[in-house]
């Protein structure tokens, strides 16, 4: 449908709320904002919901919410009875609209005769997703657009196994979203009826402890011969919803020098301390860096607003390093897999999972421990998917999974990423070697030296918009029939596109499926085991390169890191 037929048809709507049509009008002489909101419906896709705030069909609302909920609710009618009293828990985060966003969520299940489970305040992604399955219920939303900018928002979707839905259920969830009219297709009663009629249900506290009792669980040494618990961490919450409960696990741990930046420790949705809320990014540490110089901090540790991402930068003489995702999840599988093997709780074909744009250090290191690694595709949703899938063939024990967007998880009792639970095991792994006198990043450099240089790079080029996305597009197809074969003296040796679903050989002699869900990723491999990737971004305006280099010598590694940086982005700025 034509973006201005879409527009005309929100204004003149009965259903149209005069705040949103007072919003509508205030853009009538904007044709390109009216082309951005409305050129098409906001994407739903396995990982729900996210956009930007405001009035359209391409805008994160109210009208948008309520109509996949409704799809939902159609869609968990479909299962029976059992499934609507089985119910929907629903938590948020510190953004603008979470609640409005949730209450409306909530409406419209209590309307359709499903019970609800509804957080009594903010709450981190991952106790989300615990309490699906401690309370058996048959879907999870959280209302959170997790480390985008603060005009942005999202409805994240889970399933009854606590880990984000898979294809195959949202696909069937979008064709009941399909037949929902945006106005007046959801049934709604008020937020205050569904509460007076026991409709909503709501959780919190016991939730919080028994989530807690579970993250401690994984603890693997406590006693004060192997932890130095004086060990001291900064940790900033960057505003979002990480604080009470990080604080209350290292608390109860008996870790006494965490310190939160103070700026920082309050919920804010303008995160006005910060440009951009993701720690993945090192400049989010600024307020955390100088707290920790105030403090002679040994680490420090940030999590993103919905606290399932967790970053970290160690102290190094009178500065601090930042470790990416693929540091800190490799120092983690070391330390596991180590502690596991001292303490003889190595489970019987324990293996870990990871992204298949995630660098190959921890594979490596497992392999060592003879542990086996499986690699799906980018998102936890594929992670604990893969994971599921294998536990359910009874072909081995869930240890790790991780992905180099600073995303962890350990155990079984979460099936999403958790920086609850991480930032307690890289604190209680931070302590371990500072007992021995070790930091981080010695620890970091020690399994170089045993395993070889492993170096890498993630470059995201924002390209906002349908002519971004456009772009994007033409850049794919491109590097589709033109990549080049030569990068330096490193020879091309094989290729995949995982949305054909082949690998192929330099030569075009072999061919054969790669045994990974087809997604727009393309993976080139040279001669050496370097290998870049490229994809879209699933919830960004953004085009992914990631680049990954292994060899001997550190200058080496970094610089084959460069060569292909130089390489790609010629080729990308060239494609108009």
């Amino acid at each position: 449908m034509d973006p201005f037929i879409r527009y005309t048809r929100w204004l003149e709507s009965e259903y149209t709320e005069r705040e949103t049509k007072l919003e509508l009008e205030s853009i009538k002489d904007d044709p390109e904002e009216i082309r951005d909101r409305f050129y098409r419906e906001l994407e739903f896709g396995t990982a729900g919901l996210r956009g930007k705030l405001g009035a359209g069909d391409n805008r994160m609302n109210t009208y948008n919410v309520a109509r996949v909920t409704q799809g939902l609710a159609n869609f968990i009618i479909s299962k029976g009875v059992f499934a609507c009293n089985r119910g929907v828990v629903i938590a948020r985060d510190s953004r603008h609209k979470s609640r409005e966003f949730a209450e409306t969520a909530a409406s419209v299940l209590a309307a359709n005769g499903i019970k609800v489970f509804l957080f009594d305040d903010i709450r981190p992604t991952p106790e989300l997703s615990y309490a699906i399955i401690e309370l058996s219920a048959i879907s999870g939303i959280m209302i959170t657009a997790s480390h985008n900018p603060k005009d942005y928002n999202g409805y994240k979707l889970y399933w009854e196994d606590g880990a984000q839905v898979l294809p195959e259920i949202a696909d069937s969830i979008y064709s009941k979203i399909q037949l929902v009219d945006l106005f007046g297709g959801a049934r709604r009663i008020s937020f205050e009826e569904a509460l007076g009629e026991n409709l909503i249900e709501s959780i919190g506290k016991a939730i919080d402890d028994s989530y807690i009792s579970k993250v401690k669980s994984l603890s693997l040494r406590d006693s004060p011969d192997e932890l130095d618990k004086n060990i001291r961490i900064v940790y900033t919450p960057l505003n979002g919803t990480g604080n009470v409960l990080v604080k209350r696990v290292f608390r109860e741990r008996g870790f006494n020098n965490l310190f939160v930046v103070p700026e920082q420790e309050a919920p804010d949705p303008d995160f006005s301390t910060v440009e951009y809320p993701n720690p993945e990014d090192p400049r989010a540490f600024r307020l955390a860096i100088e707290y920790g110089h105030s403090v002679n901090a040994d680490i420090l540790m940030a999590t993103d607003p919905d606290a399932d991402r967790l970053a970290v930068m160690v102290r190094d003489g009178g500065n601090y390093v930042f470790l990416n995702g693929n540091q800190t999840g490799a120092l983690l599988v070391y330390y596991i897999l180590l502690s596991m093997k001292e303490k003889e709780r190595m489970p019987e074909n324990g293996f870990i999972v990871k992204s298949i744009v995630t660098g190959d250090m921890a594979k490596v290191i497992a392999s060592d421990f003879g542990v086996k690694t499986y690699e799906s595709l980018t998102g936890f949703k594929n992670i604990c998917g893969k994971a599921l899938q294998i536990e359910s063939e009874g072909e081995g024990n869930f240890i790790f999974g991780y992905e180099e967007s600073i995303g962890y998880v350990t155990g079984n009792f979460v099936r999403d990423k958790d920086a609850i639970s991480s930032s307690m095991l890289v604190g209680e792994m931070a302590a371990y070697f500072r007992r021995r006198n070790l930091s981080l990043l010695d620890v970091l450099n020690h399994l170089f030296d045993k395993y070889g240089v492993f170096s890498e790079k993630q470059i995201s080029l924002v390209l906002e918009g349908v002519i971004g996305q456009e772009r994007i597009g033409r850049i794919m197809k491109e590097l589709r029939e033109r990549h080049p074969r030569l990068v330096g003296d490193l020879s091309l040796s094989a290729y995949t596109d995982y949305l054909s679903g082949e690998t192929k050989t330099s030569e075009n002699t072999t061919n054969f499926e790669t045994g990974i869900p087809k997604s727009d990723v393309i993976k080139f491999l040279f001669d050496d085991g370097s290998w870049y990737a490229i994809r879209p971004s699933g919830t960004e305006p953004k085009l992914k390169i990631y680049i990954y280099s292994r060899g001997s010598e550190a200058e080496k590694t970094e610089n084959k890191v460069s060569t292909f940086e130089r390489e790609i982005l010629s080729i990308v700025n060239s494609i108009e």
